[in-house]
């Protein structure tokens, strides 16, 4: 598809639009503030998606991926939960979280007709030090993606700089699950690579909002989906973290509408 094609089925945000986003995007942050003293040893993945589910719905939002996805198998619940090895759509279960494990937990929101978006991966307890470098090192790759969006640069300058930070510390970027445009459909475009070259792709305009969602791998980039049709995991079965922001190109740079 030429990148004229792209473009045009990118809807710009208005001011207004952009503001429900940020309060859909704060009740996400404020969903993680509520998880975070909560996730240690002996906690079940339920219990946190439970906890979510009932704040997301206080607030009178609904929680964006229970349903989602074919009508056959759609998400049965509020949170992503990818524990170790799973790197992404991990579905809650009975499971403890022990010391040691990482777990992306991956949270999205509803409200007033706009999505927000984001993932954070958190540290039970004391991690190994290649585990804590792992995670630390993709949390560093969002913020290296994020440093390069202002107008006129390209989605393919996000992917390079995520791509080159993560490649110089012997870690690897996961290919087949990308950022997205976001808004009133959860998942839109632009599709936005984690790898790539400088000057390639789309060129950001003020008023684009999108996610940049990095997976970052200890070992090898190659993944396996599970019987479930959901829980993607390393093909090595080696650790995976993830970090995502939605946010908005500006007309300096980019704002979150995650924090």
């Amino acid at each position: 598809m030429l990148a004229s094609d792209v473009m045009s089925r990118v809807a710009l945000k208005s001011a207004r639009e952009i503001e429900i986003m940020r309060r859909a995007g704060g009740l996400v942050a404020e969903t993680f503030r509520l998880l975070e003293p909560h996730v240690k040893p002996g906690v079940t993945l339920k219990e946190l998606d439970r906890m979510a589910e009932e704040h997301i719905r206080k607030a009178g939002a609904v929680p964006a991926y229970i349903g989602y996805g074919p009508r056959n198998n759609p998400f049965p619940a509020t949170l992503c939960m990818s524990v170790n090895e799973v790197i992404c759509h991990g579905i809650p279960s009975d499971r403890e979280l022990k010391e040691g494990d990482i777990v992306g937990v991956d949270i999205g929101v509803l409200l007033d007709g706009y999505y927000g978006d984001a993932c954070y991966t958190y540290k039970v307890g004391q991690v190994t030090p290649e585990v804590d470098a792992l995670v630390e090192t993709t949390r560093q790759c969002l913020q290296a993606g994020l440093e390069t969006v202002r107008p006129g640069s390209r989605t393919g300058d996000i992917g390079h700089a995520i791509q080159t930070l993560a490649e110089s510390r012997g870690f690897s970027v996961v290919r087949e699950y990308t950022g997205h445009g976001i808004g009133k459909r959860l998942h839109d475009e632009p599709t936005i690579y984690h790898w790539g070259a400088r000057y390639t792709g789309l060129k950001l305009q003020p008023g684009m909002v999108f996610t940049i969602e990095p997976m970052i791998n200890l070992g090898q980039p190659d993944t396996r989906l599970l019987d479930d049709g959901w829980t993607v995991i390393t093909a090595d079965k080696k650790p995976s973290a993830q970090f995502e922001h939605t946010l908005v190109v500006t007309s300096r740079g980019y704002d979150i509408l995650t924090l």
